[in-house]
């Protein structure tokens, strides 16, 4: 039953990461493929991962996927988040109709 539910996980990973590289072509601005792609690769990874733990048990193998998976929540919104940051302070404009925060405008002069 472990090893069904282990192959369920990944197979539902390989599907976010699919659909995370349709998001990244058909998405209109930077800072929505960032959006897509962090959501995706990071809920594709760790349920392949996840998956992955599953189907080895505590093994080597299995303690350092999850060991990923922590390393994985950990740094992917992060580094999206001061990856669009960048952007924005750099002046990448957003696509027409989104509203930004002032307090991130006004940070930018600072």
């Amino acid at each position: 039953m472990i090893e069904i539910f282990g192959w369920f996980l990944i197979f539902n990973g390989l599907c976010f990461v699919f659909f995370g590289c349709l998001g990244l072509v058909r998405m209109p601005d930077v800072y929505c493929r960032f959006q897509t792609a962090t959501k995706c690769v990071t809920f594709g990874a760790g349920s392949i991962l996840f998956g992955t733990f599953l189907l080895t048990g505590f093994s080597s193998i299995g303690l350092k996927a999850l060991l990923c998976i922590v390393f994985l929540f950990l740094n992917s919104p992060t580094a999206s988040h001061a990856l669009s940051y960048g952007a924005l302070t750099s002046g990448v404009k957003p696509v027409k109709g989104t509203e930004i925060e002032k307090d991130l405008i006004e940070d930018k002069d600072a």
